[in-house]
């Protein structure tokens, strides 16, 4: 006896939770058409991760991903209640089960160099005129970075506090976008995040704990991870205003996130 419920529509997914004899839980992921490229590249990347630090993939056809049901919260709550420290050192053993080496890593993941092109082609005109300089210093240090080869890997893409979702397993990541390149980038949108918790991410105190304890966890390189960082928050930036949104959350971080790669 098999009995589903909706529970989220986005205009990219609809999810569904399964019930199997009326116990078994599983999440049913529907991606739509509009989404299907990015979305089935991170399914695939999902189903490879073998439910080592991410939600297991149990089948998948075509659009249809049947995997694992979470029905925890997201670690995002105890950052945002004032435990950022217990967050981070989750966030490290997360990434610790995703970048560990398999073999056959899935085709069609984006390159990290892709993915930092609107960051590269923004009109320094459309930042407010006060945060130029931040747009200008951020796209140097990802030139820079980019210069500097490094370990290319398969990413989650899309790490933040709100995709780690807790389970009887532990934290574990959902929604992956896909990317291959630096693993220190893999760190990188924890620094903007979690959402609702600017006055953490923007705190001087918390970016330094936070690159100590991800740098000290995962063995990666710390100036690497503030640079990363910094790059990443101005890329947000760009994809924001390209959307038309306001850029307050990134420019309360990213003054702090550049001093802090400055000093490291």
């Amino acid at each position: 006896m098999t009995k589903s419920t909706p529970v989220a529509e986005t205009p990219r997914s609809a999810i569904f939770r399964v019930e199997q004899n009326g116990r078994n839980f599983a999440a049913l992921k529907i991606i739509k058409p509009i989404a299907a490229k990015e979305e089935g590249c991170g399914a695939r990347l999902l189903q490879w991760y073998e439910g080592n630090g991410a939600a297991t993939v149990f089948d998948m056809h075509g659009d249809t991903v049947f995997m694992e049901w979470l029905d925890g919260g997201p670690l995002g709550d105890p950052v945002r209640a004032g435990k950022d420290d217990e967050g981070t050192i989750a966030i490290a053993t997360v990434v610790a089960g995703l970048h560990r080496s398999r073999p056959d890593a899935p085709e069609g993941l984006e390159d990290l160099r892709d993915r930092f092109q609107t960051l590269f082609d923004a009109d320094v005109r459309t930042w407010p005129h006060t945060a130029r300089d931040l747009y200008a210093r951020a796209s140097g240090i990802a030139l820079k970075l980019f210069d500097r080869p490094s370990a290319r890997i398969p990413l989650h893409g899309d790490l933040h506090h709100d995709n780690i979702l807790s389970s009887d397993r532990g934290w574990l990541a959902i929604d992956p976008k896909g990317v291959l390149g630096d693993p220190a980038y893999d760190v990188a949108n924890v620094f903007i995040n979690p959402e609702r918790g600017e006055k953490i991410a923007s705190d001087p105190r918390r970016i330094a704990a936070r690159a100590d304890i991800l740098s000290q966890r995962l063995g990666y390189n710390r100036k690497r991870i503030l640079g990363w960082a910094a790059a990443h928050a101005a890329l947000s930036a760009c994809w924001d205003l390209e959307d038309g949104k306001a850029i307050i959350g990134q420019l309360a971080c990213l003054p702090h996130l550049l001093s802090a790669y400055d000093l490291a």
